[in-house]
């Protein structure tokens, strides 16, 4: 029976700490330590231990922690070992880490974004194999998923486009029409829109709200699957995810990006025209006119290509960040951040390359 005994401010442990010899000694226990003044525990009586009697000693060593002044002495060779074998506190402190100087993180950070380079340069050769393998096989995707995606990414896209390009070319025509109207060039507004929305603008804030809209849509669809394990669903069921979930949505964006690109240049043509017609009093048929002479086939060409690129970009890095998703939902709003930031920054620079090489 296990046995408790308290004398001038020491607690000593006795006999047999096993499941059925507890039921005193574990309501004992906490009592003494609240009415005494417990200096020393010894369980150096203990003569048999169970895991019941193991998590009795963690209790103990949990009151001695909270009691200031209290030594716990150590219990015989044997009784150690059992107690080692179930315990379940840790007392080994880790050592805090090491703070990294600034050239360890530069490092860290390189080494970081060479990985997620490497990843994300193999999945676009993934992509864009599985995306030309898919318009002649059509085995392993969804029926239908190709029509599906158009709607989704296209075509529900098409009215806030429509009505953001129409806001942008109706701003920018008045802080133009302005200056041109004080030196009486309003013609010349025809010109000026007619080259800023096919070679920049239009291409390039359709591909924004893309990143923004559809981008960030891809990248939370794609988490989640990750986190819910559908994707390890997927290659257990011999589909690859790339074939299954990401290339339809690529083949959609390939094909509808051009015409919301189209659409933004007409809306936004349309906002200048106001602007062009009411404020500066320009005559609508020499408007018009003056806006198709400056426009060739090539310009709308490579306004054309470049869009494809952009639609290729948020595609990619969309799916990037969400093959590499970790944790829970709170990972899946992070990785869809970081897929907007991403994409809207390289769409950026991929303008600018662009408008370097093309000018």
């Amino acid at each position: 029976m296990a046995g408790i005994r308290f004398d001038k401010g020491t607690l000593y442990l006795e006999g047999d700490f096993t499941l059925k010899e507890l039921d005193n000694a574990a309501s004992e226990i906490p009592r003494i330590f609240r009415r005494n003044k417990v200096a020393t525990v010894d369980p150096g009586g203990i003569s048999k231990l169970d895991s019941a009697g193991a998590a009795l000693w963690e209790e103990i060593l949990l009151l001695a922690e909270h009691t200031e002044g209290t030594t716990v002495l150590p219990a015989r060779p044997e009784i150690q070992a059992v107690i080692e074998q179930f315990r379940s506190r840790q007392d080994k402190q880790t050592e805090p880490p090491v703070e990294q100087g600034w050239l360890e993180q530069i490092g860290a950070a390189a080494l970081r974004g060479w990985q997620s380079g490497r990843i994300a340069i193999q999945l676009a050769a993934d992509i864009f194999y599985w995306a030309f393998v898919g318009v002649f096989r059509r085995g392993g995707q969804r029926k239908g998923s190709l029509s599906q995606q158009c709607v989704f990414l296209g075509l529900d896209a098409l009215p806030i486009v429509a009505l953001l390009s129409f806001v942008i070319g109706f701003i920018i025509a008045l802080q133009a029409g302005v200056q041109m109207k004080a030196y009486s060039a309003g013609i010349f507004l025809a010109d000026v829109m007619s080259f800023a929305l096919i070679r920049e603008f239009s291409p390039l804030f359709t591909a924004i709200i893309l990143a923004g809209r559809s981008g960030s849509a891809i990248t939370a669809e794609i988490a989640t699957m990750k986190v819910s394990e559908e994707i390890d669903a997927l290659r257990m069921m011999a589909l690859d995810p790339v074939r299954y979930v990401v290339v339809p949505k690529f083949h959609a964006v390939s094909l509808m990006m051009p015409i919301l690109v189209a659409f933004s240049i007409l809306a936004a043509e349309l906002g200048s025209l106001l602007i062009a017609v009411g404020y500066l009093e320009l005559d609508l048929g020499v408007y018009l006119q003056r806006s198709l002479m400056v426009l060739e086939p090539s310009e709308l060409l490579v306004t054309f290509a470049k869009s494809v690129v952009f639609a290729w970009l948020i595609v990619i890095i969309a799916a990037h960040q969400g093959f590499q998703v970790q944790g829970g939902a709170e990972g899946v709003g992070r990785a869809t951040t970081r897929s907007v930031v991403a994409s809207i920054l390289a769409i950026i620079v991929a303008d600018a390359i662009f408008s370097l090489v093309y000018l």
